[in-house]
Formats: C-alpha cells, structure tokens, sequence
C-alpha cells in the first residue's frame, strides 16, 4: 500500500470503500491501483451503472450480444450488474482473504421499487446472492421496516446485507437488533457466524443536503435563534455519525453482543457514505472529522482522489466531542427541526432519489436493445 493520506486513513484503522464502479475501471486496472492507495471496498448500484450506460459506448457491445440472446431490459441490467460486481469482488478477493474476511467487500444494491415489499426484497436478495456466487458480496437493502425485517432473514440464512437510508438511531437499534437476532437464529441451529458480515449505512451528505437549507433560512432572520441556525450549517450530518458511532460502541460492548463474537461473529460496521464529493475544503476536511477504527468511508472517486492527493495527516475524531455532537442536535430540534421527521422524509427520498436513475437505466438499456433488433 502505498504511502498517501488516503492509506493513512487505512492505518488509522478505517477502510475506505469507492463508491461506485464502471466496466473500464474494473478491466484497465484502475481499482487495483486504487486498492493499492487503500481502498478496500466498492459499492455499485443502478445510478452508476445508469450514468456509464448514458453518457458512452463502454456496454454497448455487451447489451447488442444479451439482445440478441433474447433478454429482456431487466434481464440486460442484471446481467450486467452482476458481471461488474463478480469482476470488483474477483480483484478484491485477495484483500478479502488476507484481512481475514474483515473487508474487501462489494455492495449491491437491490431495486429500489422493492423497498416496502419485504416477500419480493428476500426473493431478489437472494437470487442476486447467488448469481453472484461471491463470499465478498454484500447485498444492499434499504433500512425502512420491511428491510430490516429482511435483514433479519437473510442474516439468519447467511448472506452478507449493508443496510442503506438508516438516519434515525431508533431504525439502527432496530437493524443492529436484527443482525444480532439473525446470528442467534443461526447459532442455535448450529451454524458458523463467522462468514456473516452485515454493514449499515448513514448518508452524511444527504442529512446537510436537507438540512443546510433550512438553516440557511432560519439564519437570515434576526436575533439567537439566526446565529444558532448559522453556526449548526454543515456540522449536522457529522454530529449524526458521531451520535451513531456511540450507539454503535455501546451496542458491540453488551453482553448479548459478547456471546455472540465469542461463537466468531462480526461486529455490523458503520458506513459513512456522501460526506464529501470533491477538492474543496469541506470534501478534505470531513473524512477526517468520520475518522474512527472498525468504520468505513465510502467515498466517490473524485473524494478519494483529492483526499489522496491534497489531504492532511488524519487523526481520529469520530469519538471525540460526542457530547458537543448531542448538544448539536438538541439545538436542531430547539430551532423546531423535528429529527425523526427529517430521518422519514431522508428515507423516502433515498428511495425516489434511487428510483430515478435505475427507471432511467432501464429505458436506456431498452432503447439501445430495439436499436439492436431493428
């Protein structure tokens, strides 16, 4: 691993995950070179695979060969997904074995549309599980009721779930219990624990994305409240991933937790996901503010390659200032910012948010598939 401040990141004790993936990434070397920086894990889904399709040629000729075999644009999509995602998790095997099944994880998303129908999430969980017939996969679902009942089931039957759109630490309580009742399950039947993995996932990015706007305008009126509200901009979405990081130590330190590792189970890591998209001061600054042992970052490659290249020796401080981090958020609600409310709306707009580019995908693969057939 070469010596950056992306794998200082790494020796730190936090992963780094790409989020996101393309063909020609996978074939030219690319995300080799990237694990070499220190990147330890990838996460695909319908919007990257729809923005690849769109915007070149890169898939055309293998959607010309699916067409005329006679597959169907759902049929094309998967394909293709799951062909990226054998490829990603082939590379990062290796890394999957030598951390002792500790990382080196791909993560792959399911249909968004199937996000409160938990009979047809188990189905193409599973069925995605085994077309991809990796150990290093991790099947995504997102974090509403019905999925963390599915995680329940898919954990007990030993496929690996990143659970996605988790913004209220009632709803990671609830998924961090579903794990654990999943590994129990398994235990008593005689089952390993120790090849289960299970992620959950806090969009940092999406909770400023909601957020900084409300703030903004209560900032421009006058008085405490508006100096309040402009001092809290930006420092939301950080103070949420501190907050879920202590209930993730306090959750991992309790006994029922401690029998089960003690039967080989894995504790569910943290993954912090949109906390910063580019080189300006706030994309290098927060990856350091996430910085804790045992979590991930997911970062697009544009982050990734400007922490790697701009970025300042990190120190952890994910579990510093957690009191001030509680503070944060008691001051949101006393400007009226109701957190449970603002964690169900995060949540459904992350499922329409991923409904789009994955509605847009399909209809791409089916122009370019009639193009084919004439």
């Amino acid at each position: 691993m070469r010596e950056t401040p992306l794998s200082n990141l790494v020796q730190c004790g936090q992963s780094v995950w790409l989020d996101g993936i393309s063909r020609p990434m996978l074939l030219s070397g690319a995300l080799i070179s990237l694990v070499q920086d220190g990147v330890s894990g990838v996460t695909s889904n319908p919007a990257h695979l729809e923005r690849s399709i769109a915007a070149s040629r890169d898939y055309d000729a293998a959607i010309a060969l699916l067409a005329r075999q006679g597959q169907d644009a759902q049929g094309i999509y998967e394909t293709l997904l799951t062909e990226d995602v054998r490829l990603a998790a082939d590379l990062l095997h290796p890394l999957y074995l030598r951390l002792d099944r500790r990382d080196g994880f791909v993560s792959l998303a399911l249909s968004p549309h199937l996000a409160h129908d938990g009979a047809a999430m188990l189905a193409q969980a599973r069925r995605l599980w085994e077309l991809v017939d990796r150990p290093n996969l991790l099947v995504e679902i997102p974090g509403t009721c019905q999925g963390v009942a599915a995680l329940r089931q898919l954990v007990r039957e030993g496929i690996n779930v990143n659970v996605t759109l988790v913004f209220a630490v009632s709803r990671y309580l609830a998924a961090a219990e579903a794990y654990q009742d999943g590994l129990s399950e398994r235990a008593a039947r005689g089952l390993p624990l120790a090849g289960v993995a299970s992620a959950a996932t806090l969009s940092v990015g999406r909770i400023d994305a909601m957020v900084d706007p409300l703030l903004a305008r209560l900032a421009q009126k006058d008085g405490g409240e508006a100096r309040m509200a402009a001092a809290l901009k930006g420092e939301v979405g950080v103070a949420c991933a501190k907050v879920f990081r202590k209930v993730n130590r306090e959750i991992h330190s309790g006994g029922r937790y401690l029998a089960l590792a003690a039967q080989g189970a894995r504790q569910q890591r943290l993954v912090f996901a949109g906390a910063g998209t580019g080189g300006d001061a706030a994309g290098l600054r927060r990856p350091e503010g996430l910085l804790g042992p045992g979590t991930v970052d997911a970062m697009p490659l544009e982050a990734i390659a400007a922490y790697r290249d701009h970025g300042k020796r990190p120190a952890g401080r994910l579990d510093e200032g957690v009191q001030e981090a509680l503070t944060t958020l008691e001051r949101l609600h006393g400007l009226g910012v109701d957190l449970n409310q603002l964690a169900r709306r995060l949540e459904t707009e992350g499922v329409e948010r991923s409904a789009r580019p994955y509605d847009s995908l399909l209809r791409n693969i089916e122009l370019k598939r009639v193009a084919v057939l004439g």
